[in-house]
C-alpha cells in the first residue's frame, strides 16, 4: 500500500518548467526567442510584481497584457552576445494548452561568439522551478537546464 502512495505521489506532483528555444536568425542576423512559460504561473507571477490581476486567454485589454508580459520577461530574461546585453523586443504571444508561448527578437549580431543567458522566470514562485534553454547559432545546437535557483547559462561557438 506505501508503494502505490509513493507512486501516486510521483504521478501527482505537479512539475515547474519552463523551455525557451533561442536561435540566431542567418537571414536577419538578430537572435530570435520564443519562450512556453505555463500561463497560469505566468499570471500569477505578473500579479506578485505588478499587483495587476491579468486573464492571458481572455485579456480584457491585449495591448495592456502585452506590456505587462513584456515587462516581466525583460525583468527576468536576458541574453548577453559577444559581452553586449541584447535588448529584446516583445513580438507577442500565443497560447497552445496549458501554456503561452511568448517571442521576443532582438537586434541584429553579425557572429555569436559568447553566449550568456540569464533566466529567472518562476523562480519566485516555485522553488522547484526549472527552465530549459535550447540554443542554435550557426551549425551549432546545444541545451542545458537552469535549476532553481541557478539563474545562468554560458555558451562558447566557433
Amino acid at each position: 500500500m506505501l508503494k502505490i502512495l509513493s507512486l501516486l505521489l510521483v504521478f501527482f506532483h505537479p512539475y515547474y518548467v519552463s523551455v525557451t528555444d533561442i536561435r540566431q536568425n542567418p537571414e536577419s542576423k538578430t537572435i530570435q526567442i520564443s519562450t512556453k512559460i505555463f500561463f497560469d504561473d505566468l499570471e500569477k507571477a505578473i500579479k506578485e510584481e505588478s499587483g495587476q490581476d491579468i486573464n492571458i486567454l481572455k485579456p480584457a485589454d491585449k495591448a495592456e497584457l502585452e506590456i505587462l508580459l513584456a515587462t516581466y520577461l525583460q525583468k527576468h530574461f536576458y541574453i548577453v552576445a559577444n559581452g553586449k546585453t541584447m535588448p529584446a523586443s516583445f513580438l507577442g504571444f500565443e497560447i497552445e494548452g496549458d501554456a503561452a508561448w511568448c517571442y521576443l527578437e532582438t537586434e541584429k549580431v553579425t557572429k555569436i561568439n559568447k553566449l550568456e543567458v540569464f533566466n529567472d522566470v518562476l523562480f519566485k514562485q516555485h522553488d522547484g522551478q526549472v527552465n530549459i534553454l535550447n540554443v542554435i547559432a550557426g551549425d551549432t545546437r546545444t541545451s542545458t537546464k537552469l535549476d532553481n535557483p541557478k539563474n545562468r547559462a554560458f555558451f562558447s561557438f566557433k
